[in-house]
C-alpha cells in the first residue's frame, strides 16, 4: 500500500543561525544525564564517523568525519538512537554535499526520542545545510513524541537493506565500504527481508509560536518527507511538508522500490508484482502539506 501527497512550489526558507562551534571542541565539566547512544562501527576504515559526546556542554552529540563521494557523505553506525531532551547534529564540512547517507549494521532499531531540533544538518559556523538526510535502518525506526527535524533538505527514513545509485553501484547494510563511484543521487531502494522491518511515528510535538499547532516531524518549506519500510504505523503521530510532498509505502516481500530526486521533489515507483505492506494511522495521527499558521 502506498501513499502519496501533493507537490508545490518551493519556497525560500530562513532559519536562525548557530554561533560558530565547530573550530575548536570546548568541553565543561557538567555531567548530562543520558547521552544518546550513537555509535560508529569501523566499517568505514580511516572515514570512519565520529561523535563528539555533550558538545561545548550541551545536551547533543555532534557527528563529524564519514565517507565524502563527492555529493554524498556517507555515515555508517553500529547503534543510532537519539536519547529523550537530547539532539544530534550531522555536520557538513563543504557546501557541495547534496545528500547525507546514515545507515545502520547493528541488529537493534533506531529510537528517535529527543526533543526541539532533535536531528540537524548543518554546516560551516553551525549555519543550517540544505542537504538531503537519508536514515536507513534495516531493524526499524521509531519516532518518539517529542521528535523533531531541523533540516533544509528532504528526510527519508527506511528500513531497506541497501540504497542503489544507478549503475554506480550499491550501498548496503550489511557493513560494506561505499565504493568511490558512488557519487550522483540515489536511484532505488533494496529490500531483501521477506518482512521488512517497520517505521513507527508518534511525534507530536507543540508549535513554537503557536501551541494550538502541532508540528511533529516536520521538513522545511517546499521539502519532501518520505517514509518507507514494512509497515508504517502513526499513532497520534504527525508529519508536516508545508508546501512540499509526503511520500509514506511499504513492501511486504523483497522488492526493489525506485527513486527519483528531482530538485526538491522526491518519487517513489513501486513495483506492481510485489505484495505491498500496511499504513495505520490512529489517534489522531495526521499529515498536512499546507503552510501552518
Amino acid at each position: 500500500m502506498t501513499k502519496k501527497y501533493g507537490l508545490y512550489k518551493y519556497l525560500q526558507f530562513g532559519l536562525a543561525g548557530f554561533v560558530s562551534w565547530l573550530i575548536v571542541s570546548i568541553f565543561t565539566s557538567k555531567t548530562l544525564a543520558q547521552q544518546s547512544n550513537i555509535v560508529p562501527d569501523n566499517t568505514l576504515g580511516a572515514e570512519s564517523s565520529q561523535v563528539i559526546g555533550n558538545f561545548q556542554g550541551q545536551s547533543i552529540e555532534v557527528i563529524t568525519g564519514g565517507a565524502t563521494r563527492q555529493i554524498n557523505l556517507f555515515h555508517s553506525f553500529r547503534e543510532f538512537n537519539v536519547s529523550g531532551g537530547r539532539g544530534a547534529y550531522f555536520f557538513i564540512p563543504n557546501a557541495s554535499i547534496a545528500n547525507v547517507l546514515t545507515r545502520v549494521t547493528g541488529s537493534n532499531r533506531s529510537e528517535i526520542l529527543g526533543a526541539l531540533g532533535t536531528i540537524q544538518v548543518v554546516g560551516d559556523n553551525f549555519a543550517p545545510s540544505n542537504a538531503n538526510l537519508f536514515l536507513i535502518n534495516p531493524n526499524g525506526i521509531i519516532f518518539g513524541e517529542n521528535s523533531r527535524l531541523d533540516v533544509g533538505g528532504l528526510f527519508v527514513a527506511t528500513t531497506a537493506n541497501g540504497i542503489q545509485f544507478g549503475a554506480h553501484g550499491s550501498l548496503s547494510t550489511s557493513g560494506s565500504q561505499p565504493s568511490q563511484l558512488l557519487t550522483i543521487n540515489p536511484s532505488a531502494f533494496l529490500f531483501n527481508q521477506i518482512n521488512a522491518a517497520p517505521i513507527i511515528n508518534l511525534s507530536r510535538t507543540v508549535n513554537n509560536t503557536n501551541p494550538s499547532v502541532i508540528d511533529g516531524i516536520q521538513v522545511t518549506n517546499g521539502r519532501s518527507l518520505l517514509f518507507l519500510g514494512g509497515n508504517i504505523t502513526f499513532n497520534g503521530g504527525v508529519l508536516n511538508a508545508p508546501e512540499g510532498q509526503i511520500e509514506l509505502g511499504g513492501l511486504a516481500e523483497r522488492g526493489i522500490v525506485r527513486l527519483n530526486i528531482d530538485g526538491n521533489n522526491l518519487d517513489l515507483i513501486f513495483p506492481i508484482d510485489v505484495l505491498k505492506a500496511n499504513i495505520l494511522f490512529s489517534n489522531k495521527a495526521s499529515l498536512n502539506i499546507a503552510v501552518l499558521a
